[in-house]
């Protein structure tokens, strides 16, 4: 029966648009398969039929040209309604060419929707589209004619000024609904004066603008409205100015925005005006949108929204919106944009409006299983189509499914049901999906029933006696629990903890409990504890770091495991705070990467950057550089890569490094003064050599870098080729000198590394970058013994592929050369004598396990002096610069007696265990007298052997 009466219904419209058609003498001829068609579109929308029977002319118009069954290009929105505006001349033809416009595009875009012509996608857009072009032509027409009448607006410096339109919400992200209203924001670039014939300033001139453009969107009519217009998402909403200068939008989102006004930015965009003044204002903000750390604040302050929200919906009994309520839109659109704010300062691909786009980029990056964002981008799909039919029916802004039963039987029919049933299952399937997946996302880590039952809880708010706390941490595991007390009345007593702020006291009263329960589980609870307490005085006042530890129990419990085992981790943590990150995810956390995935991490962090924004490039190599050593580190201390890898590791790192800002300095400076010429070579000519541990491949944690330059120029006189030429030469030693500058300036982030240029030729006198030939000179004829065990251990690690193999040469030539074994025996011994003299540090009961008698400098010289001493016999002793393959090599010529080279490669491989394990404590390279001293006596006795016989 109800079926009958739809069907009667559309009958009835039908016959009333003929009546109209035939009083208004409109011809019409329409086949039968669009009818069959239309009359599916009428059964959706009976706004659709009232535009039609209002003026019959609309439908064959429409029909006739074709835009029923035709999709529009880009841009060809504003093109149509640009003609129709052109002999525009006064506000009343505005509002009514934009009015008539608009009523046009609708039936259009409906019909289309209704009638299952045009996907999801293409409504959204034409929508947006359609938005976009009405703001941008009313402004246009209404700009022209305030300029002619009151003058032109200007800034200090004379320039005109052009009002910013931002559209917010789904008209910023393109995803328009059927009857929605635009969310706008009206800003212009700079306070100043109108030059006109009367005084008016900009903020008086842009505000009335503002005010003759809302009315030409919003007002309705006899011709309708536009759009409904709501200005309320502009600083301070609807008390604030209309229309904000730049300067104060900057001012108020960095001081006095709220949480919610950050996450309707993430979907901001220039509608309309000045599109590179827009361009300048979005960069401006988007500081204040996505932060540089993961900021797991945006999970509680969404999950309070939402909770707002309901709260809300359920005081209107509106549990059924298919947008607000439970499962609905916003859930999705929630689930997408936490991620974005949480990550999208770290990784601009985030940093996107549509929220389908996002869920596959969260897929792609593994943030969230490809089945939930299946499962979320067909229920938005789904969802938003609901969405569309609701409004479609009389273009009316609501998201309440019918609750009649002839409209509910149009409902289905619109969504390709025969039932209400039937789509009422699915609508809760995919509702129920949505709903199970938010709750995972936004789940409360812990709930006020749970932390009633939480001694721990009791004792961080000290609400327990001397006993009862010293039950709840001995319960927990901590072994010394008066001590323990001790340290966390230390810490609510610290400087930091006082400053700390109301927002951080709630994140740490949630986080305080669970991170007791972690420590307490630890193998040394106190020690654990007063590293982790340490570690919150020093990132306490960033309250983000505390609501990452609470929204993700994965960061907690490694940043405990971590810390437990090393105060180098924790040192590292309190010095360079985004490093919290890296505790996020253990598969990544444990799995160091070489060389090919660091450079794509490398590509991946720089290339959102500006080719000039140096003071970026050398922050995020910092970071790059930290992150990767702190991975290093955990899977060192957890036994997940062995140790004689670890330097493999970190060498890495600092090649990769190395490599990247060579380039970008070449970049830079080839951009400036163009390329040098008249080289031997197609590439950059500058090659950088890596001496000490850089070049043996043992770098360890916090090693600087002994790096040496070179630059193949052999004409004195040449230049550059750009528009500002320099010599060659010249342009060579600011390369050095740039890329020294990349590597030490201290940033917020630190110190990306120390740099050791002492080991070029003639030290701290001789030149920064030095020619090829020179440094073949210098080798060949005036450098020490010293020098030539210094280069044994070089290699080159970036740059010119021509340059390399030229080194490669030098070096073995020089290496290879035929030497008296008593001259070299004592010149290697006399060096080793004079370098421990003034660099050993054993004393007092310590050990110095680099320099001290028996140590790792006295292996290393043994090894050069025997490389020196034989090269010239067996020419593969100079394939290797680190001490184990060179000691390898040794032994399969039987060049030192007995198993000498096998006790040095063991005693090495101890030392250096040894050296790595301080580092990881912050400890200096001492051990105790007791400690190693069969492995010292071992090398003591073998360098008196070799070295003093």
């Amino acid at each position: 029966m109800q079926r009958q009466e739809l069907v009667d219904g559309v009958e009835a419209q039908w016959g009333q648009w003929l009546e109209s058609a035939e009083e208004q003498r409109v011809a019409h001829d329409f086949p039968a398969a669009f009818m069959e068609r239309h009359k599916q579109v009428l059964e959706a929308s009976e706004y659709v039929a009232q535009c039609c029977q209002r003026d019959p002319q609309l439908l064959v118009s429409l029909f006739q040209d074709g835009d029923l069954v035709s999709s529009f290009g880009g841009g060809e929105m504003a093109a149509r309604l640009n003609k129709e505006l052109e002999e525009v001349a006064e506000e009343a033809g505005l509002h009514k060419v934009l009015r008539l416009f608009r009523r046009r595009q609708m039936v259009r875009i409906i019909w289309r929707d209704t009638s299952g012509s045009a996907p999801l996608s293409e409504t959204l857009e034409d929508l947006s589209a359609l938005a976009d072009a009405c703001i941008q032509g009313a402004l246009d027409h209404l700009y022209e004619w305030a300029v002619t009448k009151q003058g032109v607006p200007r800034d200090a410096e004379g320039n005109q000024q052009y009002l910013v339109v931002l559209g917010m919400g789904k008209l910023g992200a393109r995803e328009l609904n059927l009857s929605s209203d635009i969310d706008l924001i009206y800003t212009y670039p700079s306070v100043g004066e109108v030059d006109g014939p009367r005084y008016l300033s900009n903020e008086q001139f842009f505000t009335r603008l503002c005010q003759q453009l809302t009315k030409a969107i919003n007002t309705h009519t006899v011709d309708g409205f536009v759009f409904r217009v709501d200005a309320r998402l502009r600083p301070f909403g609807n008390s604030g100015p209309l229309a904000f200068s730049f300067d104060a939008m900057e001012v108020y989102y960095q001081s006095q925005a709220r949480e919610w006004e950050r996450y309707a930015m993430v979907k901001a965009r220039v509608v309309a005006g000045d599109p590179e003044a827009g361009a300048h204002l979005m960069a401006m903000l988007k500081p204040f949108v996505y932060r540089r750390y993961l900021d797991f604040g945006a999970i509680e302050s969404i999950r309070d929204m939402k909770q707002m929200i309901s709260r809300e919906l359920q005081r209107k009994g509106m549990a059924d919106n298919v947008k607000l309520g439970p499962g609905g839109i916003r859930e999705i659109e929630f689930i997408g944009q936490a991620f974005q704010l949480i990550r999208g300062g770290r990784d601009p691909e985030l940093q996107i409006r549509p929220i389908l786009p996002v869920l596959q980029l969260l897929s792609e990056k593994q943030l969230l299983p490809e089945y939930v964002v299946s499962d979320l981008t067909h229920a938005y799909e789904f969802l938003r189509l609901v969405e569309n039919r609701i409004q479609a029916w009389q273009d009316k802004q609501t998201h309440l499914l019918p609750e009649d039963d002839a409209g509910r039987l149009r409902m289905a029919r619109s969504m390709g049901f025969e039932g209400w049933h039937d789509f009422h299952n699915a609508l809760e399937h995919h509702r129920s999906r949505v709903q199970g997946h938010f709750d995972k996302v936004f789940a409360v880590p812990q709930t006020e029933d749970e932390r009633e039952e939480r001694p721990l809880q009791s004792l961080w708010c000290e609400e327990l006696d001397e006993a009862q706390a010293s039950e709840a941490l001995e319960a927990a595991g901590f072994r010394d629990s008066a001590l323990a007390v001790e340290k966390l009345g230390a810490f609510r007593d610290s400087h930091a903890f006082r400053g700390i702020g109301t927002r951080g006291r709630e994140r740490l009263d949630q986080l305080m409990p669970l991170l007791l329960e972690a420590v307490g589980a630890s193998a040394a609870p106190e020690v654990t504890l007063e590293r982790v307490l340490k570690l919150l005085e020093a990132v306490g006042r960033r309250a983000a770091y505390l609501a990452l530890l609470v929204e993700s129990p994965i960061a907690l419990s490694q940043l405990v495991r971590l810390t437990s085992i090393s105060p180098w981790i924790s040192q590292q943590l309190s010095r360079h705070p985004l490093l919290f990150d890296e505790m996020l995810d253990p598969r990544r956390l444990y799995s160091p990467l070489h060389r090919e995935g660091l450079e794509e991490e490398l590509d991946t962090l720089l290339a959102p950057l500006d080719a000039d924004d140096l003071e970026q490039q050398m922050e995020r190599l910092r970071q790059f550089s930290q992150s990767n050593m702190l991975r290093v580190a955990a899977a060192d201390l957890t036994g997940v890569i062995p140790l004689m890898v670890v330097s493999d590791y970190l060498t890495e790192i600092a090649e990769a490094v190395t490599a990247r800002v060579l380039k970008l300095v070449w970049d830079g400076m080839a951009g400036r003064y163009g390329k040098p010429q008249e080289i031997d070579s197609s590439d950059t000519g500058f090659l950088v050599l890596g001496y000490g541990k850089m070049g043996g491949i043992e770098l360890g944690y916090g090693s600087d870098l002994d790096l040496v330059f070179v630059h193949g120029n052999r004409n004195p006189n040449a230049m550059t080729d750009g528009e500002r030429p320099v010599a060659n030469d010249v342009f060579y030693v600011r390369m050095g000198q740039r890329m020294i500058h990349m590597f030490t300036t201290r940033t917020p982030s630190g110190l990306l590394y120390e740099v050791d240029m002492r080991l070029r030729p003639n030290g701290n006198s001789g030149m920064l970058v030095t020619p090829i030939e020179a440094f073949e000179l210098y080798q060949k004829n005036d450098a020490w013994t010293w020098e030539h065990q210094a280069l044994l251990r070089a290699r080159p690690v970036a740059g010119d592929p021509v340059l390399m193999e030229q080194f490669k040469s030098i070096r073995r030539e020089v290496l290879s050369r035929q030497r008296d074994p008593d001259e070299l025996h004592d010149a290697v011994r006399d060096m080793r004598e004079k370098m421990r003299a003034s660099l050993d540090k054993s004393g007092n009961g310590q050990f110095d396990i680099k320099q001290g008698r028996g140590g790792i400098a006295d292996i290393e010289f043994m090894v050069q002096y025997s490389v020196l001493r034989w090269a010239n016999q067996y020419p593969d002793l100079l394939d290797w610069t680190d001490n184990i393959r060179l000691l390898d090599t040794l032994a399969r010529h039987d060049l030192l007696e007995g198993n000498t080279t096998e006790v040095l490669a063991n005693n090495y491989r101890v030392f250096r265990a040894a050296y790595h394990r301080n580092a990881l404590s912050e400890l200096p390279g001492l051990i105790g007298d007791e400690k190693l001293a069969e492995e010292r006596k071992t090398v003591r006795e073998l360098w008196e052997s070799l070295m003093e016989a």
